[in-house]
């Protein structure tokens, strides 16, 4: 079912046409609150498919393709930024007609959540951040290491290289062989601009200014971060609940997918604008 959800579109206020889908099994006669999910780098909104079945009945959940991801548009040179992601977010609220949602994402995606919670905390109900520390600058070299072999072999040779270190855990080919096709559909030349992105963040001190609810579901063996880049959270932001999944790598949203979203739906029921 989530597969084949209706994409929708829209235009950003910078002219860029963006993608996202709208899952909504919650009861017709009450009002049902709004849920973002926002996809990690690679790939697109497909891969939180098997989230939507186990959160959509409880509440609206809104898929977006991020900037050069899936069905939305590749950005010109001037229209990548983490405070134009931040935007889409918003901007994609208002298309929606929705003034405070709940927001939640995975690896990148989570650092665009997360920007959104600092800079927008007035529309912010909720944030989730599945596997992604603070930030990566200055204490991490993977990154580049991605970007120069994806530049050399291609993705679709990257990932079936790395596939193992990805997912260990995870025996099933049909999945494997999926997750590597559906990342391949990545412009190289889009990553090799959004990822270095991403390697500059460190929202250290800025971590204080997330108000709301916040929930961190962290991979204890993540080769992007070490558990004590993963514990700043205590300490800056001393109302965050925290859930580890020791032994797992860094997609964990992509192997353990029901387990993640049963997570973060008990942390939105507890915090949902009813209860």
């Amino acid at each position: 079912m989530p597969l084949s959800s209706v994409m929708h579109n829209m235009t950003a206020s910078d002219g860029l046409k963006l993608a996202y889908s709208v899952d909504d099994f919650t009861d017709p006669w009450a009002p049902a609150e709004t849920l973002i999910l926002i996809h990690a780098a690679m790939g697109s909104s497909r891969r939180l498919y098997k989230w939507v079945p186990i959160l959509s009945p409880h509440f609206r959940v809104v898929r977006p393709d991020m900037r050069g991801h899936g069905q939305t548009e590749i950005p010109g040179p001037n229209q990548l930024s983490l405070t134009r992601l931040t935007q889409d977010v918003i901007e994609l609220a208002d298309q929606l007609g929705v003034d405070r949602f709940h927001l939640a994402g995975s690896s990148a995606g989570s650092i665009v959540a997360m920007r959104t919670a600092i800079d927008f905390h007035d529309r912010v109900l909720t944030v989730a951040n599945f596997a992604s520390t603070p930030g990566l600058k200055g204490s991490n070299t993977q990154m580049d290491k991605w970007v120069a072999k994806i530049k050399a072999k291609g993705f679709k040779a990257f990932l079936e290289e790395t596939i193992d270190e990805r997912f260990p855990n995870v025996q099933d080919k049909g999945f494997l062989k999926w997750f590597v096709e559906e990342s391949s559909k990545t412009d190289v030349e889009l990553f090799s601009r959004f990822g270095p992105m991403m390697k500059e963040v460190d929202y250290t001190d800025e971590l204080h200014k997330i108000k709301c609810p916040m929930l961190n579901v962290l991979p204890g063996h993540d080769p992007l971060g070490s558990k004590e880049q993963y514990e700043v959270y205590k300490k800056h932001v001393p109302h965050s609940e925290y859930v580890w999944y020791d032994g797992l790598p860094h997609n964990i949203t992509d192997s353990v997918p029901e387990r993640c979203a049963a997570d973060l739906l008990a942390f939105l029921l507890k915090h949902r604008k009813a209860s």
